[in-house]
């Protein structure tokens, strides 16, 4: 069971319902297009690659590597403050997808640019699950 959560929930759109639904499962949802096999995130109504209006949702391996991050020392509201410090990163996923995530697991001294992740998922509350990384 989640426990509520004081920090700002994600409000799905009819675009994002399948992701926000496979987070609550703890899959990993992206598009593939079905014309040009394109993998895509953030979730589109055509793909990004061709225009091709057939695009699908598939299931992520949920493997990723760190492209980017930061360490996050001042909470930007109150609501994060009980977790700072805390890593914000881009996290490209095997597929090439690249994400916005949170790595735990680990300290954050210890992420590095190139360090494999994997997903989990923290659930704030019974319909939302937010995936987040761990080292490998």
């Amino acid at each position: 069971m989640a426990a509520a959560t004081s920090k700002p929930v994600p409000t799905p759109t009819h675009e994002t319902r399948p992701y926000w639904d496979g987070c609550k499962a703890h899959d990993l949802c992206i598009q593939r297009c079905i014309e040009c096999g394109n993998y895509q995130f953030l979730p589109r109504l055509y793909c990004t690659k061709c225009f091709g209006e057939r695009v699908e949702w598939v299931k992520a391996s949920g493997r990723a590597k760190v492209l980017s991050f930061t360490i996050v020392r001042r909470p930007v509201s109150p609501a994060f403050a009980g977790d700072v410090p805390y890593v914000v990163a881009l996290v490209t996923l095997d597929e090439g997808p690249t994400l916005m995530t949170n790595i735990i697991g680990c300290p954050p001294e210890q992420v590095v640019i190139g360090m494999p992740v994997v997903v989990t998922f923290e659930d704030w509350t019974e319909e939302i699950s937010i995936p987040k990384f761990r080292p490998v």
